[in-house]
């Protein structure tokens, strides 16, 4: 058993014991009544053994009470999913099994940094980590089904975690669902000043820490020897080099402050093959996968291989809050980039893909960008869908700037080519100011199923050009915005979306803050 599984265990009966140590049942009604889920609520605070009789006096004591406790039903989540491992009947059920392991881990954590004083997190912060501990149980979940194992293990799993953290996220929104990051340099303000020197230097490569080569000029000919080498704890950025060749292996990032630096698009490559057809989950597909915060790739792309036959096949995954992707390729077919979540800035990189290739439920705004559609299997391209599954989440994908063509060698009359179409519920997704070639069809977007979604996701497009551009024909949906005005689209800018403005100068991408 690993110190993390014998932690939780020890954790469990102290966490149960200490949570509610006070509040009369009324109290408890009444609050619970204010979220979205007061059944779980009421229930499981109520049932606490240490029940005393004290009043909760503001939202404020409700919220930290209400994270507590899903921090403790998450702890007995896992340790309860960890059990499961020895009734998986098959590899299929084990995959998707262990990718729940450690998406359960990686929710706990968010809890623990959402409620540690030390962190002093602001309560776009807690949003951001909030929605990314609900999209990690939801990505669970969704890997039974897309491996087609979802009628024995998955069950057993069920619990209330998900519904304590939609209430969290109702309890500490503040009435705005998104904050758009604001720039400089062309940067979100959170790129530390250091990181935005590193990205304007002219050669980031020669502040490199560590150099990987293929030839064996370097210190090492992998990309993933130099990323297990690199220090675990640093308060620096630490930066690898990785020369011009292609790198076939799966890079896992889970260290804090890293960056890559390649030669170039289509210069330093990163390739991989994984693929729900060939029976990895789609989380788990990806050539290159980030969790480690504050990580920065610049000058290098990201493959994936599998091709359009095996369905979803990631090149990168990000799950890194304050990521930056400066001058990066992302190629693959269905589902090539995986804006998984937290807060990302993508910035003059080149996305080709198919079918949802840009998709997750990150804050991301992509900008500067070229999206490029590859000619798919069943003709039908949609280029982005994203995965808001609750209201409170402050996510969405921002295109700004940009253009979304062809890709050489698709004939745009043969297929028919979306912005986007609604994966769940709340999808978001806001294009601005981009170039549409004329692949883009007159509807604009496209349904999911039916009518699912249709009323609930926010799509919106602003002073967007080209001859795919005209809203005139475009889908007439509940949920559908053509923005006429500055200030209908600014919410979306990286300035509010992002709050760039405080992140984004530290990595000297540069940005645009407003519109």
């Amino acid at each position: 058993m690993s110190p993390f599984h014998s932690l939780v265990i020890l954790l469990i009966p102290f966490l149960l014991s200490s949570i509610v140590s006070s509040y009369s049942y009324n109290d408890l009604k009444l609050w619970c009544g204010q979220t979205p889920n007061p059944q779980p609520c009421e229930y499981l605070l109520s049932k606490n053994p240490n029940h005393l009789h004290k009043p909760i006096k503001q939202k404020s004591d409700f919220l930290k009470l209400s994270l507590q406790l899903a921090q403790e039903r998450a702890l007995i989540g896992h340790a309860n999913t960890v059990s499961l491992g020895s009734k998986c009947r098959n590899q299929l059920e084990r995959v998707a099994w262990n990718d729940c392991v450690e998406l359960y881990e990686q929710t706990i954590q968010k809890l623990n940094k959402t409620l540690d004083p030390n962190t002093k997190c602001s309560q776009v912060d807690a949003q951001t980590w909030l929605s990314t501990a609900l999209t990690n149980l939801e990505t669970c979940k969704a890997g039974f089904y897309e491996l087609g194992v979802q009628d024995y293990v998955l069950p057993l799993m069920s619990n209330n975690v998900t519904k304590l953290l939609s209430n969290t996220l109702a309890l500490n929104n503040n009435g705005e669902s998104h904050q758009e990051p604001s720039y400089k340099d062309g940067f979100p303000t959170w790129v530390k000043p250091g990181d935005r020197k590193l990205l304007q230097a002219s050669s980031p490569a020669s502040r490199a820490n560590v150099v990987v080569a293929k030839d064996g000029s370097g210190k090492y000919t992998t990309v993933s020897a130099a990323i297990n080498a690199a220090p675990k704890k640093s308060n620096g950025r630490y930066v690898i080099y990785v020369k011009g060749g292609i790198y076939n292996e799966q890079v896992e990032i889970k260290t804090k402050n890293i960056m890559l630096v390649g030669d170039g698009i289509g210069k330093t490559i990163i390739t991989g093959s994984k693929s729900v057809g060939g029976g990895t989950t789609t989380f788990r597909s990806a050539t290159v996968a980030i969790t480690g915060d504050g990580f920065i790739a610049q000058d290098i792309t990201s493959r994936n291989t599998a091709g359009a036959a095996n369905h979803q096949a990631v090149a990168l995954r990000s799950g890194s809050d304050l990521s930056v992707f400066y001058r990066c390729g992302f190629e693959g077919y269905q589902d090539t980039l995986y804006v998984y979540s937290d807060r990302q800035f993508y910035r003059e990189c080149d996305i080709y893909g198919t079918v949802d290739f840009i998709f997750g439920n990150a804050a991301t705004v992509l900008q500067n960008c070229n999206i490029y559609a590859r000619n798919p299997p069943q003709k039908t391209i949609t280029v982005t869908a994203q995965g808001r599954t609750d209201p409170n989440q402050n996510t969405g994908i921002i295109i700004h700037n940009s253009k979304i063509t062809a890709a050489s060698g698709l004939n745009p009359s043969s297929v028919k080519s979306y912005l986007g179409r609604p994966w769940k519920q709340y999808s978001r997704t806001v294009v601005m100011k981009t170039y549409l070639d004329s692949l883009i069809n007159p509807a604009g977007w496209l349904e999911w199923s039916g009518n699912f979604a249709l009323n609930t996701l926010y799509y919106a497009e602003y002073a967007n050009t080209g001859p795919g551009s005209s809203t005139s024909n475009r889908v007439s949906w509940k949920g559908y915005h053509v923005l006429t005005s500055a200030s209908q689209a600014s919410p979306f800018t990286v300035g509010n979306f992002l709050a760039g403005n405080s992140w984004l100068p530290s990595t000297g991408v540069p940005f645009t803050s407003g519109l």
